[in-house]
């Protein structure tokens, strides 16, 4: 490993960085107006007691596999505010639209999401980045 993914590694791999990663991700889920289940599905299918205690927003290390997951969500919420600039409730109100669009087929992009796999999140990120162009 170099040095530079080293730094990187240590940088996001620190109980601060899960906090930060954490309070994104709640602000986020309330303006999408996710629930309780939904949220847990987005973590990763998280237990109950994991759930509250990643609410509390706490300064802990998380896993690789939930700051991959909470990355793809802030990829999506970049791309949707770059595409809605000028509305940005359109930005949180699209998650929950019908899109008749591949791969979504009629489905949310928050319906779609909630299959609870990582594939679906990486999915609705690179539509988005298609999207922007």
């Amino acid at each position: 490993m170099n040095s530079q993914a080293k730094v990187t590694q240590s940088l996001t791999d620190t109980p601060k960085a899960g906090q930060v990663a954490l309070t994104f991700f709640f602000g986020l889920m309330s303006k999408w107006g996710c629930s309780a289940s939904e949220q847990k599905v987005l973590l990763g299918s998280v237990a109950n007691t994991t759930y509250h205690k990643y609410k509390s927003l706490p300064e802990i290390r998380l896993s690789h596999d939930l700051l991959e997951r909470i990355s793809y969500l802030m990829g999506i919420h970049k791309a949707l505010r770059i595409i809605f600039s000028n509305n940005a409730e359109s930005a949180y109100q699209w998650v929950n639209k019908p899109n008749s669009a591949a791969p979504f087929n009629g489905q949310s992009a928050l319906q779609f999401m909630l299959s609870g796999r990582m594939t679906e999140l990486s999915d609705v990120r690179r539509y988005l980045d298609g999207v922007r162009g």
